[in-house]
């Protein structure tokens, strides 16, 4: 006689899905890649993975249609040459799954006005001068969207992010509740492993604060960027604290850990100047990224090419976001 607690107990757990995306609000810099993208690329190797080009959310900002759209290749094409593989993971634009703007709608039903009058990205934006219209708004209602629609049960955040997986989680107890069936998976955050990155002058580094190195800048233009990082005035003699130290903090991005010893050691011995620190970082970003330069050249001079490798992966995405969707219709009564 089949022993059916064993068989059920024996059930390999079904893996994990990832899913997270990237707004294509301007050219991608060294904060997005050790903060993001070089993890993308990792979790290839660990479960299911759905990453996606954030066009919708982008609208919130950026209004010239053909800047949005070259923006959009860009990123898609920078994400290939860094080595995310479509064949391993579901690589999409946003606006190819008009499914995720109708579960938008649906949750909208099921979500208070408190819960986003309480978002943190929403008040931090209105704060910095951005309009305050009703995309901005319900931006995390878009978000819960694009999380539950592919069935994700692992999101990779920074800290400030949580807040969003948090009411993604509210949102779904509250319309699986409403409608009393169990349409969404809960999904959880997963405090994203990739490193803080200083921008040139010290802060974090970000688009908005005009402190980037984009990512596959190369020759004189990353020359002046690099000579042009914040340091303290320390003369060339004395001995210096790699710990206080933006140009540190970035070479050890690319660094081992005998490597960073080393240049530690050079740092506190004095003698060594800030020119000359910020010359080995140089030549570590060029070298860094030769290969993912190259291949970035090439895959924008090949737009169709890009173009099928997104259509693609929003058909694989849809084939899940279907799914989610109708089961929503139907627990809502509109199917």
């Amino acid at each position: 006689m089949e022993n059916h607690s064993t068989v059920a107990a024996s059930t390999p757990k079904p893996p994990d899905r990832y899913l997270s995306g990237i707004q294509p609000s301007g050219e991608l810099h060294l904060g997005n890649y050790f903060g993001a993208i070089q993890q993308h690329v990792a979790c290839q190797t660990e479960g299911n993975s759905f990453y996606f080009i954030a066009n919708y959310h982008a609208l919130t900002t950026i209004h010239d249609g053909g800047r949005l759209r070259d923006l959009t290749h860009r990123v898609a094409a920078t994400y290939l040459a860094c080595g995310l593989d479509p064949e391993r993971s579901v690589f999409f634009r946003q606006s190819d799954v008009p499914e995720v703007t109708e579960l938008t709608w649906l949750l909208l039903t099921a979500t208070s006005m408190g819960d986003l009058q309480r978002a943190v990205s929403y008040k931090d934006k209105v704060e910095r001068g951005l309009p305050a219209s009703a995309g901005l708004f319900v931006y995390p209602v878009l978000m819960a969207a694009d999380i539950l629609a592919y069935e994700s049960t692992i999101v990779p955040v920074g800290k400030d992010q949580v807040q969003h997986v948090e009411m993604t989680r509210s949102m779904a107890r509250s319309f699986n509740d409403q409608y009393g069936a169990p349409v969404f998976t809960l999904p959880k955050h997963q405090l994203s492993k990739g490193a803080a990155v200083p921008g040139i002058d010290g802060a974090k580094m970000s688009k908005s604060y005009g402190n980037t190195i984009p990512l596959f800048l190369s020759g004189k233009p990353l020359k002046k960027l690099v000579m042009s990082i914040e340091t303290d005035s320390t003369s060339l003699e004395a001995p210096k604290d790699p710990n206080t130290c933006t140009v540190f903090a970035l070479y050890s991005l690319f660094a081992d850990e005998a490597e960073q010893a080393e240049l530690t050691e050079r740092y506190r011995a004095g003698n060594f100047g800030y020119g000359q620190a910020k010359q080995l970082l140089l030549e570590r970003i060029e070298r860094h990224f030769e290969d993912g330069r190259r291949r970035f050249q090439e895959l924008i001079e090949d737009p169709a090419y890009v173009e099928d490798v997104l259509k693609a992966g929003a058909q694989k995405a849809r084939e899940v976001a279907r799914k989610v969707t109708d089961h929503a219709r139907a627990a809502c009564g509109v199917a």
